[in-house]
């Protein structure tokens, strides 16, 4: 069967993106942290889509938006997110932000799979048969490791690429043309909210040591906070936080803010 796409990725961007994606740890920042990685490994995909340079330019802007995952999961992300674009690049009726939306529901959750398999359980196999050897000084210990390690991690990466690329493609092209298009854009968007209240929950630490009341009917603050609204002290955080960005506030000012306040309100004993 021949494709009627106009605008068609080929195995030769798709490699690239397979060893492009071995930057990902190496371009991280704290304010988006894998995004420069994330949006490098796509460059060969948006040149080959893209002949418009407005189009192209939008395309970056979507892949410098906040990106964090499993490293090993990385290749299959972003070959899911080349079909969107590949499909993005063909139908005039498609919605970029989907694709977006689609990043940020992928990235949590196999996040979480790739380090239970690979960082907590791969990693620790590896260094178990390795250790022995290590210790009695044999050579073959750290190449063993780096064998037991490194060789399924490479196979998952490229076979990341292809099959999700596939999986992408066949996807697209059976609810491109429907209304189950915009279910997904709208499931997808849920999801990356979950994922992103379910980051700042876990990630977002801030708690008030206050205390009402004197003696035995001394209530905390904090655990009332958290019968009522348990994590609204990260959520009010993250929001004022948020609104600072959006008024073009310097992520360095807001780091040395978040600092200064932290030891003020700290010694006030206002914040734990």
């Amino acid at each position: 069967m021949i494709s009627d796409k106009k605008y068609k990725v080929t195995r030769k961007e798709l490699r690239s993106v397979f060893w492009r994606s071995f930057t990902t740890s190496h371009s991280w920042n704290y304010e988006r942290q894998q995004h420069i990685a994330f949006c490098y490994s796509m460059i060969p995909v948006i040149n080959k889509l893209y002949k418009n340079k407005q189009d192209r330019i939008e395309a970056y802007k979507r892949h410098l938006e906040f990106y964090n995952s499993q490293t090993t999961m990385h290749p299959f992300i972003a070959s899911i997110t080349t079909a969107m674009e590949e499909e993005n690049a063909n139908n005039p009726n498609f919605d970029s932000k989907s694709i977006s939306s689609m990043k940020v529901a992928l990235m949590g959750p196999l996040a979480g799979i790739g380090d239970s398999l690979i960082g907590g359980t791969l990693r620790i196999i590896a260094t178990g048969i390795a250790s022995g050897l290590c210790a009695t000084g044999n050579i073959m210990g750290p190449i063993l490791f780096l064998l037991i390690y490194n060789i399924p991690t490479l196979i998952l990466r490229y076979l990341g690429v292809f099959k999700g690329y596939k999986l992408g493609t066949t996807f697209m092209t059976q609810i491109s043309n429907s209304d189950v298009m915009k279910k997904v854009t709208f499931a997808t968007a849920v999801i990356g909210l979950m994922v992103v209240g379910a980051m700042v929950a876990n990630l977002v630490v801030v708690s008030t040591p206050i205390t009402i009341g004197i003696g035995e009917g001394k209530v905390k603050l904090q655990d009332t906070l958290n019968d009522i609204f348990p994590m609204l002290l990260p959520l009010v955080t993250t929001g004022i936080i948020y609104k600072l960005l959006k008024k073009k506030i310097k992520v360095i000012y807001l780091l040395i803010g978040i600092i200064i306040f932290g030891i003020i309100f700290r010694a006030l004993g206002i914040l734990g």
